[in-house]
């Protein structure tokens, strides 16, 4: 088999840093128990835990070691093991993944809100053997190949930007919003977090801070963000693919993806009675409406649909952040932030809260280079 230079290197390393990142937040409260940071794996079954945290500690890991294990597997020069590359590619996978939990569970003996544990270190390395192991059995199946001659037909060659941003959207879904699909919603709490900053200083008078109580979102207004957050990964998806038959497939299966995930953080987050609560009327008319709009730039060259994309993006991000988030909803922020959820959370948090402007930033640099043709196919 023949194998080729690959990209999954940076993209392990990125989600190395994600580990790590979810592995010591919320990173405060740091002390010194003068106990081996290495004690945690002589000590007994831990007395709390559940089936979440079973497989948190496996499903956060499985990524790291398919990573690994294909940017191994896929290398131009396996030199010492050219005979048994795929093997290698799963040692390989399981030794770092082993070496980051090890290092990761150590360090949390430092953090008072975070516990090691030598069942956690295992189920880590479940997870990186796992997700190695899924890895080689793709490359011998040859659905990596598959997917690069598909990722061809599909996508124009420049799409590496926009489909790592249309990834990770449904993880940024995941953590809970004060508006199905309403992500980037930022404004109140920088206000907040600024004024307990700046509170005892004179730069406090200096900030445009708004001292008009906020009102909830009307009807309509709430049915123009969810229709907004269903239209604009669609749009982005638009700006790379190669033709309005595939657009069409790409909107449908976009929203349908959304709504699954929205409904699965509301589970987590209410219970699964709830999953489907947050499907109110204008919630549903808005899921329609941003089909519609889907549906109806499906023949827009790719330069108008990034234009209409910032369009789509100022708007939302605009209505949204004039909308305060309920007491509820701060609630369940708070079970989200102390609770079991801590584990993963602050990344999801982050995505959640950044994605927007991420994609913000992709499409005004998409907008100012310049193209041969305005088509679809150029």
């Amino acid at each position: 088999m023949i194998r080729h230079k690959t990209s999954a290197w940076p993209l392990a390393g990125a989600y190395a840093v994600l580990v790590v990142y979810a592995s010591l937040y919320p990173f405060t409260g740091w002390r010194n128990q003068e106990i081996p940071p290495w004690d945690f794996l002589f000590a007994g079954w831990p007395k709390y835990w559940t089936g979440f945290d079973v497989a948190a500690n496996v499903v956060g890991y499985i990524p790291l070691g398919f990573l690994l294990a294909l940017s191994f597997m896929r290398r131009g020069n396996v030199r010492y093991f050219a005979t048994h590359p795929n093997i290698a590619g799963i040692a390989v996978a399981v030794l770092a993944g082993t070496a980051l939990s090890l290092l990761m569970e150590g360090i949390q003996n430092f953090l008072p809100s975070r516990v090691a544990s030598n069942v956690d270190f295992g189920l880590n390395i479940a997870g990186t053997l796992i997700g190695a192991v899924a890895a080689t059995a793709l490359e011998l199946g040859g659905a990596i190949d598959h997917w690069s001659r598909f990722r061809e037909r599909w996508f124009i060659p420049e799409a590496r930007g926009a489909l790592v941003l249309i990834a990770l959207w449904p993880f940024a879904l995941l953590f809970p919003a004060a508006v199905p699909l309403g992500l980037g919603q930022v404004l109140e709490r920088m206000e907040t977090a600024i004024g307990e900053w700046l509170e005892d200083t004179p730069f406090i008078e200096w900030l445009p801070m708004r001292e008009v109580e906020l009102q909830p979102l009307v009807p309509a207004a709430e049915l123009l963000c969810v229709a907004l957050g269903a239209f604009i990964p669609c749009l982005l998806g638009y700006t790379v693919l190669r033709s309005a038959g595939r657009r069409a497939v790409f909107a449908v299966a976009a929203v349908a993806i959304g709504a699954a995930v929205t409904a699965l953080s509301a589970a987590l987050s209410w219970g699964p009675t709830h999953a489907w609560a947050w499907l109110s009327l204008p919630v549903r008319l808005g899921l329609l409406f941003g089909v519609i709009l889907a549906m109806l730039m499906l023949a827009v060259p790719r330069r108008g649909c990034a234009a209409m994309l910032l369009l789509a993006l100022v708007v939302h991000l605009s209505v949204l952040n004039q909308a305060p988030a309920s007491a509820y909803f701060a609630d369940t922020l708070q079970a989200w932030e102390q609770g079991r959820f801590i584990r993963f959370h602050g990344v999801a948090q982050w995505l959640g809260w950044l994605w927007p402007y991420a994609v913000l930033v992709y499409v005004v640099v998409r907008i100012s280079r310049r193209e041969a043709a305005p088509t679809i196919a150029e």
